[in-house]
């Protein structure tokens, strides 16, 4: 469980504010349960994350700095030498350090907490995603046009290489949920 300011999320959100974000859900007499996302709503949620996704890739191409486009480039370098060397663990993490630089160059505060929600009604998904074989292979190019259009300024082709690359992300589910996998 994650901490704020050293209290736990149950506490610093209370269950009324995390059954409102579809995180719990709030029994009568049974107290409050991690809620179960099923496949289809897994990709419903991720439909949602694909257009915000887009827009925050964009609104990042626009604002980009070169210290930040020097930190987007050292995380590229950073996930192939991850992808190589079969450290998959290890490129999910920077996937997620990615993900969370280009919002934070963004900086669309509402952008950021919608993705943020989603992201913690995906968790289960997310790394079922994560393990599929040659998952990291597949995004490893995606994650890089998605970096150079925000390096090179061009917010459409930024958004662009979000969207394919969470369209991906659907397809992954898809398999999964014929596969039987979740």
């Amino acid at each position: 469980m994650r901490a704020v300011a050293g209290q736990p999320v149950h506490r610093a959100r209370g269950p009324a504010g995390l059954a409102a974000e579809g995180l719990v859900e709030v029994q009568r007499n049974r107290g409050a349960q991690v809620r179960k996302v099923s496949m289809a709503e897994a990709v419903e949620i991720t439909e949602v994350r694909m257009v915000v996704e887009g827009l925050i890739a964009a609104r990042a191409a626009e604002r980009v700095t070169p210290e930040q486009a020097t930190e987007l480039d050292e995380i590229a370098v950073l996930m192939r030498r991850a992808v190589d060397a079969g450290e998959y663990r290890r490129y999910s993490d920077l996937n997620v350090r990615l993900h969370a630089l280009i919002r934070q160059i963004a900086a669309h505060r509402t952008a950021d907490r919608i993705v943020e929600t989603l992201r913690g009604q995906l968790v289960r998904h997310q790394y079922m995603v994560s393990l599929l074989p040659g998952r990291p292979q597949t995004s490893l190019p995606q994650h890089e046009r998605i970096i150079s259009a925000i390096r090179d300024h061009d917010p459409k082709a930024a958004e662009t290489a979000m969207r394919d690359h969470i369209a991906s992300v659907i397809e992954a589910l898809r398999s999964m949920d014929y596969l039987g996998g979740v």
